[in-house]
Formats: C-alpha cells, sequence, structure tokens
C-alpha cells in the first residue's frame, strides 16, 4: 500500500498547486533547446555549406546522420527516465548532467577548425552534431515528459505546454537576434554578414552560457517537486519483457495519428529551416538589421501564441483548434513565395516588403506556435489514455518515441535540402543579389509545392485523433479509482 501511494503522485492531477512562478520556472527550461534547435535549422546549413565550405549535399547528409543517430537514442534514454529510481526522481538526474557538456559541445560546434582539410571537417561536424543532439536529448527529454507529471488537468496542460513554447520560441528568437545585430554585421573583412566565420563563433559562445544557465533554472526551480511526482515500483524486467511493454505503449491508437501527423510535418519543417535562411539572404534579400526586425515578429508571435493557444482549447477543443489555426498557418507561410512566384510582391529593397514580411513573422508565427501548443497537449493527453490501457506510466517513451520519428524525418527533410541547392545549382560563397535569378526562381519553385503537399497531408492526418477533454476525464477516473501505474 505504501509503494502504491508513493506511486500515485500526482495522480489527481491536483496534489501540487502550479504557481505562476512555478510554470515560469519550468518554461525557461526550453530556452535551451529552443537556442540549439534554432540555431542548427536556422544557420548550420549556410554556416558549414557557405562560410566553412562543405558541398551542401555533404552538409544535408551530416544533419540527417546526427538526427538519425539522436532518434535512435531518444527511446533508450525515455524508458530508462521512466523506470528511474534515485533520491532526485526519474528526471532530474538526466537534466543536471546535461547543462555543462551541452553547453561545451555547442561552443565547439560553431568553431570547427579552420586549417583542417574539407574531409576531417565534414567528419568533425558529424562528431559534433552527434554530441550536441545526445546531450540535448538528457535535458529536453526528461523536461519534456515532466509536463505530463507536473499536471494531469486537461487545460490546464494547455497552459504549461504555453509557457515552455513562449520559452522555446521567444528564446531561440531571441539569440537568433542578438545574432544578427552584433555578430553577423558586414565588416571590412566580411561585406556579407551572413558569412563572417568570426560571428559564429561568438554566437556560439553566448548561445553555450544561455543554455547553461537555463538548465540549471530550471532544474532548480522544478526541484521542489521531486518528493511529490510519481515515482516507479520496484521491479526487474529483462529485455525481451522491456521490448514487449514498448511495443505495447506505442500501440495506442491516439499516438499513432499523432505520430502520423508529425512526421509529415517534421518533413517538412526539417526543409523549410534548412532552408530559411537562404530564402531570407538570397531570395528576399534581406539585410542583417532588417532580420533583426523580421525575427522579432517571432517573439511577438510567441507571446501571442501562449495566450491564443489555451483560449482556442477551451472554446474549440485542441482538435479541432489544432486543425482551423494549422490551416490558417499554412497559407500566410505560403503566401509570400507564391505570390512572389507569380510577381505580385513588392520588389526586394523596398519598405513595403519588409512590412509584410515582419506582419508575415508575427500572424504566421501565431498561429504557429498555437498549433504547437495544442499539439503538445494532445501528446500529453495520450499519456493517461495509454496508462489505462497498459497499466504503466511512460511519459518519458511517448515522448521519445515521438520524438525519435520526427527527428528521423527532418534529418530526412533537412537532407533533401541539400539535394535541391545542389539540383538547382546554388553557389558556394554566393553574395545575396549576385545568384542567378533563375537558381533563386528554380529554388522557390521547388521548395514550395514540396512543403505545401507534406503540410496538408498531416493536418488530414490529424482528422482521425478521437481523443477529447471528455476521453481524457473519464480516464482520470479510471485511474483514480484503481491508482496502481508502475
Amino acid at each position: 500500500m505504501a509503494e502504491a501511494a508513493a506511486g500515485a503522485g500526482l495522480q489527481d492531477g491536483a496534489a501540487v498547486r502550479l504557481r505562476v512562478s512555478d510554470k515560469l520556472l519550468y518554461g525557461i527550461g526550453a530556452t535551451a533547446s529552443g537556442v540549439k534547435a534554432r540555431g542548427l535549422s536556422a544557420f548550420m546549413m549556410l554556416f558549414y555549406n557557405q562560410v566553412v565550405g562543405l558541398p551542401a549535399a555533404w552538409v544535408g547528409a551530416a544533419i540527417m546522420i546526427a538526427l538519425v543517430f539522436d532518434a535512435i537514442v531518444d527511446p533508450l534514454v525515455g524508458q530508462v527516465s521512466d523506470h528511474l529510481r534515485t533520491p532526485w526522481g526519474r528526471r532530474h538526474p538526466f537534466m543536471y548532467a546535461s547543462a555543462l557538456p551541452l553547453a561545451l559541445a555547442l561552443f565547439l560546434l560553431w568553431a570547427p577548425p579552420g586549417s583542417w582539410s574539407r574531409e576531417a571537417v565534414f567528419v568533425y561536424m558529424i562528431v559534433i552534431s552527434l554530441t550536441v543532439r545526445f546531450l540535448d536529448t538528457f535535458f529536453e527529454l526528461p523536461h519534456t515528459a515532466l509536463l505530463a507529471e507536473l499536471t494531469r488537468d486537461y487545460d490546464q496542460r494547455t497552459t504549461l505546454v504555453a509557457f515552455r513554447a513562449f520559452f522555446r520560441i521567444a528564446g531561440g528568437h531571441l539569440m537568433t537576434m542578438i545574432t544578427y545585430k552584433f555578430f553577423l554585421q558586414p565588416n571590412a573583412e566580411y561585406p556579407v554578414g551572413v558569412l563572417n566565420r568570426e560571428g559564429y563563433a561568438q554566437y556560439g559562445f553566448c548561445a553555450a552560457l544561455l543554455v547553461f544557465f537555463t538548465i540549471l533554472v530550471s532544474s532548480l526551480g522544478t526541484h521542489r517537486f521531486i518528493p511529490q511526482l510519481h515515482q516507479p515500483a520496484k521491479r526487474t524486467v529483462s529485455l525481451s519483457g522491456m521490448g514487449r511493454e514498448v511495443v505495447h505503449t506505442l500501440r495506442n491508437p491516439s499516438f499513432a495519428i499523432l505520430l502520423a501527423s508529425g512526421t509529415l510535418l517534421s518533413v517538412a519543417t526539417g526543409l523549410k529551416g534548412a532552408l530559411e535562411l537562404y530564402f531570407e539572404a538570397y531570395f528576399w534579400e534581406f539585410t542583417p538589421d532588417q532580420l533583426v526586425y523580421i525575427t522579432g515578429g517571432g517573439i511577438v508571435a510567441s507571446a501571442l501564441g501562449v495566450t491564443l493557444a489555451p483560449i482556442v482549447s477551451r472554446k474549440l477543443g485542441k482538435k479541432r483548434g489544432a486543425l482551423i489555426v494549422w490551416t490558417i498557418s499554412l497559407a500566410l507561410a505560403s503566401a509570400p513565395i507564391a505570390l512572389r512566384l507569380a510577381g505580385v510582391m513588392p520588389p526586394n529593397g523596398s519598405d513595403a516588403l519588409l512590412y509584410i514580411m515582419i506582419g508575415e513573422s508575427v500572424f504566421q508565427g501565431t498561429a504557429a506556435l498555437t498549433t504547437g501548443i495544442l499539439l503538445s497537449s494532445m501528446l500529453a493527453d495520450v499519456v493517461e489514455d495509454s496508462e489505462v490501457r497498459t497499466g504503466r506510466r511512460s511519459e518519458g517513451l511517448l515522448f521519445s518515441a515521438d520524438s525519435l520519428l520526427k527527428k528521423m524525418v527532418s534529418g530526412l527533410g533537412v537532407f533533401t535540402s541539400g539535394i535541391l541547392l545542389t539540383v538547382v545549382g546554388f553557389p558556394q560563397g554566393a553574395r545575396p543579389g549576385a545568384v542567378d535569378p533563375k537558381v533563386i526562381h528554380d529554388m522557390a519553385a521547388l521548395y514550395l509545392p514540396v512543403v505545401v503537399m507534406l503540410y496538408l497531408a498531416a493536418i488530414a492526418t490529424l482528422l482521425a485523433f478521437r481523443l477529447d477533454k471528455q476521453t481524457h476525464e473519464e480516464n482520470l477516473r479510471k485511474l483514480a479509482s484503481n491508482p496502481k501505474a508502475v
């Protein structure tokens, strides 16, 4: 009985009352993953291709290799953290252990040796990328899984996800703004700011410090909850038995729908993220100072998305709200490129273009973040649905399995971006405004239909999701009458 009571933890979702300060301290930890993810998606392809000088296909392959390795490691970390028994609980030992080595590896990623051969730098990029992603998993996955333990309330989860999403997006965008404003400015040695090699090393150092600080703050800030969180029962499980448990858990139909939808989304975001700076610097020809304003729109969007997501969840429900807002996000994201290809957008260098793209950053970013919050909250609700079906709490396994396929296929998206750049013949060391207009046109014409079709397929897949608020509350009643999760 005592062990069952200890395992109950936050079974009713109200054993611990979350203050605003608690939500802030939890959410700020997502800044670390936001800074890492934003840097790898926005800068990495251009940095190693245009600045360091590796062929685009090599860079895409290196990023895909790192993502596939990271994806394979995720379920192992998730499964171990689900069943870990320590005085510091299941999640916090991983979170504390990641801070310093992750920060160091992140710095090294943006400071590759300048005198090595292309082949040696390619190997360096793969090894350091693997290290960064592996260590990030040690924090990101347990920190994400902690969400489902802190509250079981259907609507409060959306609020908690919103805090996490705000810091992830705002932190990543703020670091990007600082980079454009201070590190990637043109100078005598680097007349094209985004090709400033020294600036990327300075960015890496500051990003590493921010990652280290926010991980420690969030880990310490949530430490007080450890005694009240779920503690797994002592048991011995064979490797084959663990494998059967994993398969049993992942066969949840609601999880399968979210996984399929998220997989399609991740291919699109991998492709989109890898080419983001190419479009900003070469398609739209924005300067670093102009990119500061556009990136700032993303910070505004993060605040609006955090405010809007709980309202949409309450008024429309998570699934219906996600479908509507996601469709709006897709329309806003694809419109500028489509209109430019149709010849009806203002010319590059005009104030009108800048204002339009700032507006797109704010409104599309708000819709995208709102969608992401709702999808994450839906995944958290699968935890109790799975617990009812299996008798086990498997937050880490579910979040890691979700992460596994998403990372693998986002790597495919990044790899595709390298192939796309190779197919259109995008030159290395290219100056904005000096690239053949046909190359720029072909890049957009190939990119746009692929991304739109992937997003539409992801939205259509979500239609099959069936876990709503009523079902979730029924799951909570079943668990309350039989609190024996392991």
